[in-house]
């Protein structure tokens, strides 16, 4: 089946469903200095043979920018375009989820765990030609955490209690609570140019790339930054193509007008690359969820033993097959085989329509009832609606439709939390511990949970961190928070004639700055 898409759906990346992760910071004392720049070479194929330094790499996606803005509800386009190529952080996450020194080139951790002082790199400039000081990191932090800022980060940095700058090249940021994911927090983190102006529009960041032109609805071009401190881009420059539908973007593909795809939409389309000499598919790691997420605040769905019945009641496999095609998998909880805390729990709500009716007449639904199910307007959204829909009428439970746009979706469930049960994709890594936030849409409230999160991210060591954390993935699983309905494959597809680029598309990222197209 084809998968369709809107500019707006890029809101998925941004503050509505990038759930803010905790992950193991870098090792407790700091990292150890680095003099020398990164290699721009990306974590995709390996870089052999001849190729064009001034060759031009057109990039064909489905997630356009609402803005250029990552703080101002840019989304999951301007994520993917201008993470690590128009901007960089004081940290870089590879495609493999490591978290290396890109703008710092060391930290240092205070005695109590609550103060953190990064060197920053000598020679960096902006676009605009300024020197980077760390007036400029200072003020990037406090753009992300401050009152107007839609980052994904801002909750998850709100630890930072102070910022001093005893020096160009000196930060150092004082902690209210101890946070072992303050490091790779700050991976996320855009260092922009203090001064700078109007970036919903343009942009002035250190990267590899500067902004060329951004065409709404259509393209948005990316050139090579001489004046990068790093590895020059082993190309010219790129050029990002938006497409709405993901048919459109396969013929794109097949007729040349792009050489990678970066995430294939399509899963009925492979064939036509997969036994063609002249592209390469590869299958990476997905972090994306589809999940159908209950309202837990609100009855029915207040009751887990409803929520348990309902998980069981809908066979995910068929969903995922008839969608994906035999690509994905089943997860039974938040939490991906990329996190560290990962486990397998689909054997504790399994599919059992018989066990699903005796769950419901215990919790004293014998006769099933009625809900509303607020549903994207996007694909897979619809499809898997109606799914659900037929799959629960089995079990006596009447669901009733509600198709809603991306925009819609923001204001009426993640903001205002009025709904019963909605679908939506949640695609960051690290991501469970927003179960441990009350507060959150979803509104899952146990005591257990909300201490096991606070206590993993104040935690002393990386293995207390992850043992915790997967008390809480197995706790959410157990009370069947949401029903995790798949994780999605991540599919990459190429020119046969193009190498470096990444496969994993970690957080919607998309390194370009070490693609090589053969001469």
């Amino acid at each position: 089946m084809n998968r369709t898409s809107s500019s707006r759906r890029s809101l998925i990346g941004a503050a509505v469903v990038a759930a803010l992760a905790l992950a193991p910071a870098l090792t407790a004392c700091g990292a150890g200095t680095d003099t020398s720049p990164p290699a721009a070479a990306s974590p995709g194929a390996s870089s052999t043979g001849a190729y064009d330094p001034n060759a031009t790499i057109e990039i064909g996606s489905l997630y356009e920018p609402q803005n250029l803005d990552n703080t101002g509800g840019g989304g999951q386009g301007v994520t993917e375009a201008f993470n690590g190529n128009v901007y960089e952080g004081l940290f870089k996450l590879t495609d493999d989820g490591k978290v290396e020194n890109l703008l710092a080139t060391g930290y240092k951790v205070g005695a109590d765990g609550l103060s953190y002082t990064f060197t920053l790199r000598d020679g960096v400039k902006f676009h605009s030609g300024k020197a980077l000081t760390s007036a400029d990191v200072k003020s990037s932090l406090e753009k992300v955490i401050g009152p107007a800022s839609q980052s994904a980060r801002k909750d998850s940095l709100s630890v930072i209690k102070s910022i001093e700058t005893p020096d160009d090249s000196t930060v150092t940021v004082r902690l209210s609570a101890k946070s072992i994911s303050f490091v790779y927090n700050l991976s996320y983190v855009w260092i922009v140019n203090a001064a700078a102006k109007d970036l919903a529009t343009s942009e002035d960041g250190t990267g590899p790339y500067r902004l060329g032109t951004w065409k709404r609805g259509s393209t948005l071009s990316l050139s090579r930054f001489d004046g990068h401190w790093g590895t020059p881009a082993t190309n010219k420059e790129v050029v990002f193509h938006y497409f709405t539908d993901a048919s459109a973007l396969d013929n794109a593909l097949l007729t040349n007008a792009v050489d990678v795809v970066t995430s294939q939409q399509s899963p009925d389309a492979l064939a036509q690359f997969t036994d063609n000499a002249d592209y390469k598919v590869s299958d990476g790691h997905s972090t994306t969820k589809l999940l159908l997420a209950f309202n837990d605040r609100k009855a029915p769905f207040d009751k887990p033993l409803v929520r348990k019945a309902i998980t069981s009641a809908i066979d995910n496999r068929k969903l995922l097959d008839s969608i994906w095609n035999g690509h994905g998998s089943l997860i039974g909880s938040m939490v991906p085989p990329t996190d560290p805390w990962y486990e397998d729990l689909t054997k504790i709500n399994p599919y059992d329509v018989n066990l699903a009716k005796k769950e419901l007449a215990d919790a004293g639904f014998g006769g099933g009832f009625t809900f509303t199910l607020d549903t994207p307007n996007y694909d897979p959204h619809p499809t898997a609606a109606a799914f659900i829909k037929s799959e629960l009428a089995k079990v006596g439970v009447t669901v009733n439709i509600n198709v809603i746009t991306a925009d819609e979706w923001y204001t009426k469930v993640y903001k205002n939390h009025d709904f019963a049960a909605t679908l939506q994709e949640h695609v960051n890594d690290r991501d469970v511990v927003w179960y441990g936030d009350p507060g959150f849409y979803w509104g899952y409230d146990d005591e257990q949970v909300i201490d096991w999160v606070k206590q993993a991210e104040q935690a002393d060591s990386t293995d207390a961190q992850t043992a915790l954390l997967k008390q809480v993935n197995r706790q959410i699983a157990e009370d069947a928070a949401s029903d995790w309905l798949y994780l999605y494959p991540q599919i990459v597809v190429a020119s046969a004639d193009l190498q470096g680029y990444p496969i994993n598309g970690l957080n919607s990222q998309f390194y370009a700055y070490g693609i090589k197209k053969s001469a």
